[in-house]
């Protein structure tokens, strides 16, 4: 969602800002604007509707001098986007700039008792309610910034990430965070630099604090990084280094990042096994598993809570894991799971799946396990962001960023990594013969290879994309493991083409969705050769005789769906339970193909966000 940049240093701010917001892009965001303390000692704010690049052009006549600065890109909550409603926001004097990120919950309250003493406000957001506070407590109390915020953010209820500039400390940035990210970069010289995550900062350097729930920070240049906690305890908050390459960040040659971080798949799957699978490819080592042996053998029930994406790569999970462990798995959005007050067990183990580490209703759900004593465990990919740190243990998936919004890489490595954890928890249980394990294990190995081969199919697809362009509605059908995969494909090609899609199991398909087919009706069905293939055929059929139009993915050398088809793509054959892996793949980039086709920005669909830090 929102992105935050922020620079306290020896360097001109603005080219960096600039820099770091367009890092940024992939959040998801209608507005942008920044806020410079000048060389001549005044607060400059630039603030604009549309792209990063609309800023640039607005602010090329404008003064961008000055060393300290933040800068912000807006997704609209509170008010339209437009540049009034855009951040950086005034306060009433002009002293203080701020950019938030997240929700304030009582701004209506907060907001009524600031106009009764007659403050003005220029927006219709909830932030602005926050720089009038912080401003009206240091003026009224005669407090410095650092003060004023620590009493104001007592009177916040919700989620934010802050940083503010005053005028009057040209030298420095005050920033906070409760319930939303917030990293601090160190650089050379006793500079500092500011991010809502680490991408726009790789580039200046590898070593970063990740503020915690509660957390102040004062940035000023030259100093120790000054972090207080909000009932006025100091925090000693650990240096970590990040892995972030600066060619992680860059498209590498591709039109865009989407299409980039579909064809690093094998790769990341590879970089995802490494050294988790030994050398001979027959044994799974996890450090969740060892440390937690105890409570994952001895489960009387997991619980998966994901959204998004994440949720179907939990699907999936849910299936191995019940296979191969035998322990009952319950999959939960975990929107609905943390408002359902949902029956929770000291011997029940909570997963927790986000790309980022940061979903707002994951943290939520994390919580309320936590809460209920429950062992918690984090799926994720981002090192050092909110869910592995809360949670007890976990994996990470190691793909690299994901800046594309629609996640490719992400839900194949998801699902990499939970079919490493239900083999791994399978073997200590004794529920999975030592043949079996061993064969599935070198299965695993060899999918990266069989990745690439799908992807040679990429020319083909795009090629067959441009029949599909016009559509209106289209249906995706899969049984078994590839039902999660038929509701991913739906979900890619509605984030980036906003074409309506559906994913269904094909045997539902009888109780409703079968009235909509007719020969205008596109139908995308996985039927690889798996145990379910037989009545996939049948289901193949029945749209058939109503008209359908079918695009089958198939297994290499499969005859009989072929001539049943309209199209087909053909993939290499694996063990049921991988098949999402593999089949994954055709479906993103018959996605991304469409959506180029009509010319859509792929790397940043409308409306969404990467990144979904509020509820």
């Amino acid at each position: 969602m929102c992105g935050i940049v922020g620079y306290v240093g020896r360097k001109r701010a603005y080219p960096i800002l600039i820099k770091g917001l367009k890092r940024l892009e992939y959040r998801g965001y209608d507005s942008a604007g920044v806020a410079m303390i000048g060389d001549d000692g005044g607060l400059n704010v630039y603030k604009s509707k549309g792209k990063v690049a609309d800023l640039e052009t607005h602010c090329e006549e404008k003064d961008t001098t000055g060393t300290t600065g933040i800068a912000h890109t807006r997704w609209a909550t509170h008010g339209e986007p437009n540049s009034a409603n855009a951040h950086p926001h005034y306060s009433a004097s002009g002293r203080l700039a701020l950019i938030h990120n997240g929700i304030i919950e009582n701004y209506v309250t907060l907001k009524e008792n600031l106009m009764k003493r007659d403050i003005a406000f220029r927006s219709d957001t909830d932030s602005e309610v926050l720089v009038q506070l912080i401003e009206y407590i240091m003026l009224s109390n005669q407090l410095d910034l650092f003060q004023a915020m620590q009493v104001a953010l007592h009177q916040v209820i919700g989620a934010y990430a802050i940083a503010v500039l005053d005028r009057e400390h040209p030298d420095t940035i005050v920033c906070a965070r409760q319930s939303s990210p917030l990293v601090v970069g160190l650089g050379a010289d006793g500079e500092y630099f500011l991010a809502s995550d680490a991408s726009p900062i790789a580039e200046y350097t590898d070593r970063v604090v990740y503020l915690n729930d509660g957390d102040i920070a004062v940035l000023q240049l030259g100093k120790r990084l000054n972090v207080v906690s909000l009932s006025g305890e100091r925090q000693h908050p650990k240096v970590r280094q990040i892995d972030v390459t600066l060619g992680q960040l860059e498209k590498g040659g591709y039109p865009f990042f989407m299409l980039k971080e579909i064809f690093e798949q094998p790769q990341c799957i590879r970089d995802c096994m490494r050294g988790r699978i030994n050398v001979e490819g027959d044994r799974i080592t996890l450090s969740a598993v060892i440390d937690y042996r105890e409570a994952l053998v001895a489960a009387r029930r997991i619980i998966i809570v994901a959204c998004g994406t994440s949720w179907h790569a939990a699907l999936i999970g849910k299936q191995l894991i019940e296979s191969l462990c035998r322990i009952p798995v319950e999959v939960e959005y975990a929107s609905e799971f943390r408002y359902r007050n949902p029956v929770i067990q000291p011997d029940d183990v909570v997963i927790a799946i986000s790309q980022s580490g940061e979903t707002a209703d994951t943290l939520a759900a994390v919580d309320l396990a936590r809460g209920a004593g429950a062992l918690v465990m984090g799926v994720c990919n981002a090192i050092g962001a909110s869910i592995p740190r809360l949670t007890q243990t976990g994996v990470y998936i190691h793909v690299g960023p994901e800046i594309g919004v629609a996640s490719t890489k992400a839900f194949t490595g998801q699902v990499a990594v939970l079919a490493m954890l239900a083999l791994c928890i399978a073997k200590e249980r004794q529920t999975i013969s030592d043949e079996l394990y061993k064969s599935m294990v070198r299965e695993l190995t060899l999918i990266p290879e069989k990745m690439e081969r799908t992807l040679q199919a990429s020319e083909h697809i795009e090629k067959m994309a441009s029949i599909f362009t016009y559509a209106r509605n289209c249906l995706y059908l899969g049984r078994g493991y590839n039902y999660p995969v038929a509701l991913e494909g739906a979900l890619k090609l509605k984030e980036i083409s906003y074409i309506h899609a559906e994913g269904y199991p094909a045997a539902e398909m009888k109780h409703g969705p079968i009235a909509l087919i007719d020969s205008e009706m596109p139908v995308f069905v996985i039927a690889t050769r798996d145990k379910l293939y037989e009545k996939v055929v049948s289901n193949v059929q029945e749209v058939r005789a109503r008209g359908g139009r079918v695009t089958a993915l198939i297994t290499e050398g499969d005859e009989q769906i072929r001539h049943l088809a309209d199209h087909v793509i053909e993939l290499p054959d694996t063990i049921d339970c991988f098949q999402p892996l593999i089949a994954s793949i055709p479906l993103q980039l018959l996605a991304y193909h469409i959506a180029v086709c009509k010319g859509k920005d792929v790397d940043r669909p409308r409306n969404l966000a990467k990144s979904v830090t509020v509820e």
